[in-house]
């Protein structure tokens, strides 16, 4: 929590009141680099892409029907202003609504996320065990990195000898 919420809960009468600060996993779970023995090993951050559709949630479907077309994508992203994803909207779905319905009232909610630390052999394996075939990376914060493919993830796993 910041230091802000926190003095806010004091004042509001809580007593035992902690501030969190990221450590070693925070940074790594945010794809930010990383050395030592953990950087030779491949992880969902080495492999993401950020190649996505982002809308806003807020956003008229119309507008995130003309972001999806620029791409060529089949889904977009709903994002608050500080990207934190909030859901996704199907192509399909989107065409069928009202264009002037916000991308709240349409998207599904809590898209299923992972963190760039995640070994990629093991989420590969996961992606392929249910039959997805790619799964959203987001910082400790809930904000959107990118998105991991799990073809091109097994590319990659095949290129490194694993």
């Amino acid at each position: 929590m910041s230091e802000r919420a926190a003095l806010r809960l004091e004042h509001l009468g809580f007593h035992d009141v902690y501030r969190y600060t990221g450590g070693k996993s925070d940074w790594t779970a945010a794809g930010l680099p990383r050395g030592g023995e953990s950087a030779g090993n491949l992880s969902s951050g080495d492999v993401m892409s950020d190649d996505l559709a982002i809308c806003g949630f807020r956003a008229p479907v119309s507008e995130a029907i003309e972001i999806m077309k620029r791409g060529e994508h089949d889904y977009c992203v709903a994002t608050d202003d500080n990207r934190v994803v909030l859901g996704s909207l199907s192509r399909a779905d989107a065409e069928k609504a009202d264009p002037g319905t916000k991308v709240e009232e349409v998207m599904s909610p809590g898209p299923t996320t992972t963190r760039a630390n995640e070994p990629l052999e093991e989420l590969i394996e996961r992606l392929e065990d249910a039959g997805v075939e790619g799964i959203l990376i987001s910082d400790p914060d809930g904000r959107l990195l990118g998105e991991v493919d799990s073809h091109e993830g097994r590319t990659r796993l095949k290129e490194s000898g694993r």
